[in-house]
């Protein structure tokens, strides 16, 4: 990483600079994970349509694997999308005020973020807990465990709560 791209705070404090790296890192393999999951979820639905439309048979579980990898994939790619700055941001008040009072908007929001990232990461852990240790299942005809199914929520989570971090470290780009 080149001097003149490195943050401030990580140009004074090495252990940040790493860090920064290594969230960013992980966020790159997360993508592509999330990239994998939404292609699983896509021959899922073609599988289904063959085999429904073509065989003429019932389907029973592509529907709902489908619900569950395109919804882990969202979330796990999330903390890529916030990395790459690939969000949806409504940023006319900031604009306009520019200087010290944009980025001390801009950080209040991003604070606010990682509140909201860290009480759902902290939310989305505590369910998967609870659906390992009660056992759940989802109640349809597939009926398959639950859990593994919210893995990747809570893992998208916290790699959502740790980039969120490392983009506040990072400061405004």
């Amino acid at each position: 990483m080149a001097m003149a791209n490195t943050p401030p705070l990580a140009r004074r404090l090495p252990l940040v600079a790493g860090y920064i790296r290594l969230t960013d890192g992980v966020s790159r393999f997360a993508a592509y994970l999330a990239a994998a999951m939404f292609i699983a979820g896509v021959m899922a639905i073609c599988h289904m349509v063959f085999v429904r439309y073509v065989l003429g048979m019932s389907t029973s579980w592509q529907t709902e694997f489908t619900v569950f990898s395109v919804t882990g994939a969202m979330l796990m790619g999330s903390a890529y999308v916030l990395m790459t700055g690939g969000h949806v941001a409504i940023t006319i008040l900031p604009d306009l005020m520019g200087g010290i009072g944009r980025r001390i908007m801009l950080w209040i929001a991003s604070l606010f973020g990682l509140a909201f990232c860290a009480a759902l990461t902290y939310g989305s852990w505590l369910y998967t807990a609870e659906a390992w240790h009660g056992q759940w299942t989802t109640g349809t005809v597939w009926n398959p465990p639950l859990w593994p199914a919210l893995i990747p929520v809570a893992v998208g989570t916290t790699l959502l709560t740790l980039q969120y971090v490392a983009e506040i470290l990072r400061g405004e780009k």
